[in-house]
Protein backbone atom coordinates (compact mmCIF):
# COMPACT_ATOMS: atom_id res chain seq x y z
CA UNK A 1 0.00 0.00 0.00
CA UNK A 2 1.28 3.71 -0.98
CA UNK A 3 1.68 5.53 2.14
CA UNK A 4 -1.57 8.76 1.05
CA UNK A 5 -0.53 11.76 1.30
CA UNK A 6 -2.12 15.00 -0.65
CA UNK A 7 -2.73 14.70 -4.25
CA UNK A 8 0.25 17.29 -5.39
CA UNK A 9 0.09 17.13 -9.33
CA UNK A 10 -3.61 15.82 -10.48
CA UNK A 11 -7.18 16.64 -8.93
CA UNK A 12 -9.73 14.03 -9.35
CA UNK A 13 -12.15 15.49 -11.73
CA UNK A 14 -9.28 14.47 -14.24
CA UNK A 15 -9.54 10.52 -14.34
CA UNK A 16 -13.69 11.20 -14.87
CA UNK A 17 -14.99 8.70 -17.49
CA UNK A 18 -15.16 11.36 -20.89
CA UNK A 19 -18.57 10.22 -21.48
CA UNK A 20 -20.76 11.05 -18.11
CA UNK A 21 -18.01 12.61 -16.28
CA UNK A 22 -18.43 10.25 -13.16
CA UNK A 23 -16.01 7.76 -11.48
CA UNK A 24 -13.74 9.96 -10.34
CA UNK A 25 -14.26 8.90 -7.20
CA UNK A 26 -14.04 5.25 -7.72
CA UNK A 27 -10.66 5.65 -8.44
CA UNK A 28 -8.38 3.60 -6.63
CA UNK A 29 -6.39 5.86 -3.71
CA UNK A 30 -3.23 3.41 -4.08
CA UNK A 31 -2.85 3.55 -7.64
CA UNK A 32 -3.57 7.24 -7.66
CA UNK A 33 -1.32 8.36 -5.45
CA UNK A 34 1.10 6.01 -6.97
CA UNK A 35 0.92 7.88 -10.14
CA UNK A 36 0.99 11.36 -8.78
CA UNK A 37 4.42 10.22 -7.08
CA UNK A 38 5.28 9.23 -10.94
CA UNK A 39 4.29 12.13 -11.95
CA UNK A 40 6.74 14.11 -9.41
CA UNK A 41 9.39 12.15 -10.81
CA UNK A 42 9.28 12.50 -14.25
CA UNK A 43 9.38 16.29 -13.75
CA UNK A 44 6.51 16.95 -16.83
CA UNK A 45 2.86 16.59 -16.77
CA UNK A 46 0.86 13.85 -17.32
CA UNK A 47 -2.18 14.62 -19.00
CA UNK A 48 -4.82 11.81 -18.26
CA UNK A 49 -6.84 10.86 -21.70
CA UNK A 50 -8.94 8.28 -19.93
CA UNK A 51 -8.74 7.20 -16.17
CA UNK A 52 -12.27 5.40 -14.80
CA UNK A 53 -14.38 4.36 -17.51
CA UNK A 54 -18.05 3.34 -17.22
CA UNK A 55 -19.05 -0.03 -18.82
CA UNK A 56 -21.05 1.73 -21.64
CA UNK A 57 -17.67 3.97 -22.80
CA UNK A 58 -15.44 1.12 -22.34
CA UNK A 59 -17.35 -0.48 -24.64
CA UNK A 60 -17.32 1.92 -27.17
CA UNK A 61 -13.27 2.57 -27.21
CA UNK A 62 -12.62 -1.34 -27.72
CA UNK A 63 -11.60 -1.80 -23.99
CA UNK A 64 -11.56 -5.38 -22.96
CA UNK A 65 -14.55 -6.61 -20.38
CA UNK A 66 -12.31 -7.21 -17.58
CA UNK A 67 -10.42 -3.85 -18.31
CA UNK A 68 -8.72 -2.10 -15.47
CA UNK A 69 -10.52 1.28 -16.42
CA UNK A 70 -13.56 -0.06 -15.01
CA UNK A 71 -11.98 -0.73 -11.44
CA UNK A 72 -10.46 2.31 -11.16
CA UNK A 73 -6.80 1.00 -11.70
CA UNK A 74 -5.89 2.11 -14.64
CA UNK A 75 -5.06 5.65 -16.62
CA UNK A 76 -3.75 6.59 -20.32
CA UNK A 77 -1.08 9.27 -20.36
CA UNK A 78 -1.11 11.35 -23.24
CA UNK A 79 2.40 11.25 -24.95
CA UNK A 80 3.79 14.16 -27.36
CA UNK A 81 7.42 12.85 -28.52
CA UNK A 82 9.63 9.91 -27.50
CA UNK A 83 11.70 12.71 -24.99
CA UNK A 84 8.35 12.54 -23.05
CA UNK A 85 7.70 8.68 -23.69
CA UNK A 86 11.25 8.12 -21.96
CA UNK A 87 10.52 10.15 -18.84
CA UNK A 88 7.24 9.07 -18.24
CA UNK A 89 8.09 5.14 -18.92
CA UNK A 90 11.39 5.98 -16.37
CA UNK A 91 9.04 7.56 -13.97
CA UNK A 92 6.84 4.40 -13.83
CA UNK A 93 9.22 1.82 -13.49
CA UNK A 94 10.88 3.96 -10.92
CA UNK A 95 7.53 3.87 -8.90
CA UNK A 96 6.71 0.44 -8.73
CA UNK A 97 4.41 0.18 -11.87
CA UNK A 98 4.87 -3.44 -13.21
CA UNK A 99 1.88 -2.95 -16.05
CA UNK A 100 2.87 -0.52 -19.17
CA UNK A 101 1.07 -0.46 -22.81
CA UNK A 102 2.97 1.96 -25.23
CA UNK A 103 0.96 3.60 -27.94
CA UNK A 104 1.32 5.54 -30.45
CA UNK A 105 -0.01 8.87 -28.26
CA UNK A 106 -0.19 7.72 -25.17
CA UNK A 107 0.90 4.89 -22.66
CA UNK A 108 -0.94 3.05 -20.64
CA UNK A 109 -0.68 2.10 -16.90
CA UNK A 110 -2.40 0.18 -14.73
CA UNK A 111 -2.18 -1.77 -11.35
CA UNK A 112 -4.56 -4.81 -11.72
CA UNK A 113 -2.62 -7.49 -9.39
CA UNK A 114 -5.20 -10.05 -10.88
CA UNK A 115 -3.34 -9.88 -14.13
CA UNK A 116 0.17 -10.88 -15.50
CA UNK A 117 2.37 -8.09 -13.71
CA UNK A 118 6.00 -6.86 -15.43
CA UNK A 119 4.65 -6.95 -18.57
CA UNK A 120 4.35 -4.20 -21.02
CA UNK A 121 2.94 -4.27 -25.05
CA UNK A 122 2.50 -2.14 -27.61
CA UNK A 123 -0.97 -0.88 -28.97
CA UNK A 124 -1.14 -0.84 -32.62
CA UNK A 125 -2.94 1.93 -35.28
CA UNK A 126 -6.29 0.55 -36.27
CA UNK A 127 -7.67 0.88 -39.98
Amino acid sequence: MVKPHPLIYFNLDEFACPCCGSGAQLMNKDFVYKLDSARGTANIPFVVTSGWRCPVHNLRVGGSIDSAHLQGLAADIEVKDSMDRWKILRALVYEGFTRIGIGPDFIHVDDDDSKPQRVAWLYTLKN
